[in-house]
């Protein structure tokens, strides 16, 4: 089975870009958002799960989930966001294991799983190894302000209800830093990606 390295960050620390840098590098993404889009859209039993349990009023005009409706229903509510995700998990799980199987072919040395939650649902300890995105917290606060349209304030909240950057960087194999300096990010990605060759190659000489 082809080695998986887990992808993860804090709240606007640039995951997506970090993975575009490594798919750059001949690397399949396989990347949990957009799977998570797949699994609920209209006609599929995960949106009516979804509908089952929250209400029609998490579609929007055309049918589909309105995902900043569902956001805004579960963000403070811990009850509902384990409902949701009691729902959502094991369907992107699922689908992620079908991407995974169906990338056994390529000749890339290892695949990259992005998600927002591997160190939160410890399925991290799965992965071959953990790359942890990280930002300063201003830094993060600003791409949120910029990127989402929050209030200082909403953004603040945005990033205390997330868990601590410092709990996810404590248990990665390899971190990248990502506060703007986007080639200085591109050469971490690279140093980063010619170890894990390293390490993979080492393994299957064995």
């Amino acid at each position: 089975m082809k080695p998986v390295v887990g992808l993860t960050g804090g709240i606007a620390c640039g995951k997506t870009t970090v993975a575009k840098m490594f798919s750059d590098l001949g690397i399949p993404v396989i990347d949990a958002d957009e799977l998570a889009r797949e699994v609920v859209e209209p006609g599929t039993p995960g949106l009516q799960q979804i509908v089952d349990e929250f209400g029609k009023g998490v579609l929007d005009e055309t049918g589909r989930l309105d995902r900043k409706t569902v956001a805004d229903l579960v963000f403070g509510d811990e009850d509902a966001r384990e409902t949701l995700n009691a729902i959502m998990h094991p369907l992107i799980a699922a689908a992620g294991s079908n991407q995974i199987t169906a990338h056994q072919d390529d000749p890339a040395p290892y695949l990259l799983y992005e998600a927002a939650l591997l160190v939160e649902t410890r399925s991290y300890q799965a992965f071959s190894a953990l790359v942890v995105v990280s930002a300063e917290e201003s830094i993060q606060r600003l791409r949120l302000i910029a990127r989402d349209g929050f209030t200082v304030r909403e953004a603040n909240a945005r990033i205390a209800s997330q868990l601590p950057l410092a709990r996810k960087i404590a248990v990665a194999d390899h971190v990248v830093v990502n506060n703007g300096d986007l080639d200085g990010t591109r050469r971490q990605v690279a140093e980063i990606h010619e170890k894990l060759v390293a390490q993979f190659a080492s393994k299957e000489s064995k």
